[in-house]
């Protein structure tokens, strides 16, 4: 076998498990790096940012739409219901994604990826103009179906790079949801409610509607995406693809060459050791990820007595900015280093080891702001206020060390998946057990939220304690992965064979 004549001492994580062509031998023997298609992975993370920032764009104000809209008299019942909006967009990218995935095996990544930005754009405008919770809903069920996608870009940079890239390749892709959660929030919270700020907007749509022109222009740009997607994306499934792209093709992974692309079932893939440790870890992995992104926001906008830091949308916009600014940082700086040096395994569990931290510091913010809240003025002394924003900073970089584990996560599917052509599918499975675990870590977070609240649980910050505790068992299980991960390489024959 090709894989025999390779140096043991050189095997890694990094190594490709499927060595039947001599070129890949030949490339880890001399330690070549296969040089980065640029272009194309320019067009790829442009096409892909569009979703973070139509997603992200409504958190700084989905508290106060919901409000807006009296869908309930009761403040400390808008948890639940913003709760709702974010768990029917799951719902429906759980019901679509891996069927997506497959879909994108049959009809090319190219024509799936156009569709779904083009859909997430039209649903996003859509958002703005509700007038209803019922509406609210149905527009993030549209752009929860075309978000499906996720996986089939994740997909074709894992087939236009190889090991001996990823190392560059991942961390610059790395950057996409950071710069969109950057970008997003900022759009969110500068434009909504324009006709209180802009006289310009005085007595049009955008007075009568006060949140939509944040989704106007997050929906203008996803259909820029569309665009890029349809005149400079390449198609990168050997069987869809002309002539003229299919050396550019297989010039970047030569595994594809010999594939003969067929999806698998998701029993099948689940038989694989490696890939159900990721599918299980990457579903704790969402549940710390996306209760932090709900409860962040909610932590943010609730008043200081209430438990929260009573901050204005712009505020809670500002914030989540700088959340994308640490972790474009950790990408690009951090994220590469961590590569060359540590297996993607184990920056894997390290960065599930942040999670349990940041969720216990969250209540301590409060207590900050409570002791240094002036009663009179209703406003924070210059001490509080400056401790309150270090905290926040310490907060936001911990969230973000534990977001480095979706890079890690990308990179091991790539790395230990069991044949070139499952790797559409096999990504569409990693990613349905996220999404899985996004339909229901929405609502029950804003639900403990709102709970510790209303009955005063452990002095209100019973969610902190809840989460903190969920995210210690989520690291249990991320050490599944260095265990499977490890037994694939070192003993292949015995464990890339179904169980």
């Amino acid at each position: 076998m090709t894989s025999s004549r390779l140096n043991p001492d050189n095997i890694g994580e990094t190594t490709p498990l499927l060595h039947s062509d001599s070129n890949v031998e030949a490339q880890f023997l001399t330690n070549r790096t296969t040089p980065l298609p640029k272009a194309q992975i320019a067009v790829l993370c442009l096409v892909r940012m569009c979703d973070p920032i139509a997603f992200t764009q409504i958190f700084p104000f989905v508290n106060e739409f919901i409000a807006y809209l009296h869908v309930t008299d009761d403040p400390s019942q808008i948890g639940y219901f913003s709760g709702l909006v974010e768990s029917t967009f799951a719902v429906s990218q759980l019901l679509f994604i891996y069927q997506t995935a497959r879909l994108s095996d049959k009809l090319g990544r190219r024509p799936v990826i156009m569709m779904g930005t083009l859909g997430v754009a039209l649903s996003t405008m859509y958002f703005g103009v509700s007038n209803s919770m019922l509406n609210l809903l149905i527009c993030r069920c549209i752009s929860g179906v075309f978000a499906g996608t996720a996986s089939v870009v994740h997909t074709v940079l894992g087939e236009i790079t190889d090991a001996t890239n990823q190392a560059e390749a991942f961390p610059l892709y790395g950057l996409v949801w950071p710069i969109g959660s950057i970008i997003g929030p900022l759009i969110g919270g500068t434009f909504s409610t324009p006709a209180t700020k802009f006289t310009l907007f005085e007595k049009t749509i955008f007075e009568r509607h006060p949140y939509f022109l944040p989704c106007f222009v997050a929906g203008l740009i996803s259909i820029s995406g569309f665009m890029m997607a349809y005149f400079l994306l390449n198609e990168t499934l050997p069987s869809k693809q002309r002539s003229g792209t299919k050396k550019f093709h297989a010039s970047q992974n030569t595994d594809a060459r010999e594939a003969t692309l067929t999806s698998p079932s998701a029993r099948e893939l689940l038989s694989y050791p490696i890939l159900k440790s990721l599918s299980i870890s990457g579903a704790a992995l969402e549940v710390n990820a996306t209760s932090f992104g709900v409860l962040f926001v909610l932590f943010c906008y609730s008043p200081i007595e209430a438990g929260g830091l009573a901050f204005p949308p712009s505020t809670i916009g500002y914030s989540l900015a700088l959340a994308g600014v640490i972790a474009g940082a950790a990408q690009v700086f951090l994220m590469p280093v961590l590569l060359r040096r540590f297996e993607a395994a184990y920056i894997y569990n390290i960065s599930m080891a942040a999670w349990p931290i940041t969720f216990l510091i969250l209540p301590t913010l409060n207590m900050i702001a409570r002791r240094g809240l002036d009663e009179s003025t209703h406003q924070l002394d210059t001490c509080s206020l400056a401790a309150l924003w270090v905290g926040l900073g310490i907060v936001l970089a911990l969230s973000r060390i534990g977001g480095i584990a979706f890079s890690a996560s990308m990179i091991l599917v790539r790395n230990n998946v069991p044949k070139a052509s499952y790797l559409g599918s096999a990504n569409g499975l990693v990613q349905t057990s996220m999404c899985f675990s996004r339909c229901i870590s929405a609502a029950f977070a804003s639900s403990v939220f709102a709970l510790s609240d209303r009955y005063n649980i452990l002095g209100g910050y019973f969610w902190a304690l809840l989460h903190a505790s969920i995210a210690l068992v989520g690291c249990s299980l991320a050490r599944n992965i260095s265990r499977n991960s490890r037994r694939m390489l070192v003993a292949p024959q015995s464990t890339l064979q179904p169980k």
